[in-house]
């Protein structure tokens, strides 16, 4: 099969097509043969060298897929072959085919196109384990997402509004402060022309948030701090910024306020069947209805995946970037 797997890391032009073996389903996998594979900035991050995959999974990118099952592993069901699915990897999506654990694997309904089904289990999961289960965020509270025209950040908007939550979120542009408004945000913040945290004070009569969910670290943190509500939730999923941060512990306990975080890819394949299972139950029913589709902003084909990675990195996309497969 063609598949993009460079050997060693190093800037998008490593991310040449080339030949590697058709993989085979262990046990409880199924072989899908990919038509379409979402881009993600741990795609990147891997490319360069600071994201190794885990251990047993793929050197070839890709977390996340559609596509048609093709072959099943033992103890696969057989009802699933033949069926379009997408799926969340631990890595291998840039492939013409790739192996999943079968629970991972959620039906493609027919209100989503197979490039829409690859851009929903990575940021559908992320934000689904992050802000609903470890933020505890519910109907009636109000949330700040920093990056809100990412696939997060989208994805964040869209959940929040079919699940009650008041969304606010920034951005690097007044055009992308429009944008996150369009698709559903509450309020957006320009972090370049105003301090997120004054305006945040503003948005909730001095109150402040419910929770934040933050892919930006650093400095970040202890600003993200303080437009917190007593009681508050912080969610950290990324560190852009740095990974340190400097903070008043006494501030987190006189408020009682939630420092938590995580990590999906090197979860287990058992939590992980655990999460489709919910977002099956509580998500998917909305996205069969046509009520919940990521945003697109663009697709490339599998054998420019160096350009789509170039495009991803220039930081002007607004949503996901799907790499397709002919």
């Amino acid at each position: 099969m063609t598949a993009i797997d460079p050997e060693g890391a190093g800037g998008p032009e490593i991310l040449l097509p080339v030949t590697r073996p058709l993989p085979v389903p262990g046990a409880g996998e199924v072989l899908v043969r990919v038509a379409a594979a979402g881009v993600n900035r741990p795609d990147l991050m891997q490319r360069a060298g600071a994201y190794p995959p885990p251990p047993g999974a793929s050197s070839i990118p890709g977390l996340e897929i559609s596509g048609t099952v093709v072959g099943l592993g033992a103890g696969a069901t057989e009802a699933m072959l033949g069926q379009p699915v997408c799926a969340l990897l631990s890595g291998g999506g840039y492939a013409e085919y790739a192996v999943v654990p079968a629970g991972q694997c959620l039906m493609v309904p027919a209100a989503l196109t197979m490039v829409e089904a690859a851009a929903m289990p990575e940021t559908l999961f992320t934000v689904w384990t992050n802000l609903f289960e470890r933020a505890y965020a519910m109907e009636g509270d109000t949330v700040l997402v920093h990056g809100g025209t990412s696939g997060i950040g989208t994805m964040a908007i869209m959940l929040g509004r079919l699940f009650g939550l008041t969304v606010i979120v920034t951005a690097g542009s007044d055009a992308k402060c429009a944008r996150a408004l369009e698709i559903g945000a509450a309020h957006a913040i320009n972090y370049r022309s105003a301090d997120y945290v004054e305006v945040v004070k503003q948005l909730t009569d001095g109150r402040g948030v419910d929770a934040v969910l933050d892919m930006i670290g650093g400095d970040y943190f202890a600003r993200n701090l303080k437009c917190l509500a007593d009681d508050g939730r912080h969610v950290s999923i990324a560190a852009q910024r740095g990974g340190e941060a400097s903070f008043q512990i006494w501030d987190v306990m006189r408020r009682r306020l939630t420092l938590t975080g995580s990590t999906l890819r090197a979860r287990s394949t058992e939590f992980k069947t655990l999460v489709a299972d919910e977002i099956d139950r509580q998500v998917w029913p909305h996205v069969r209805e046509g009520r919940l589709k990521p945003i697109i902003d663009r697709t490339f084909p599998l054998r420019e995946a160096a350009a789509a990675h170039a495009y991803l990195e220039a930081g002007d996309h607004v949503g996901k970037v799907v790499l397709t497969v002919e």
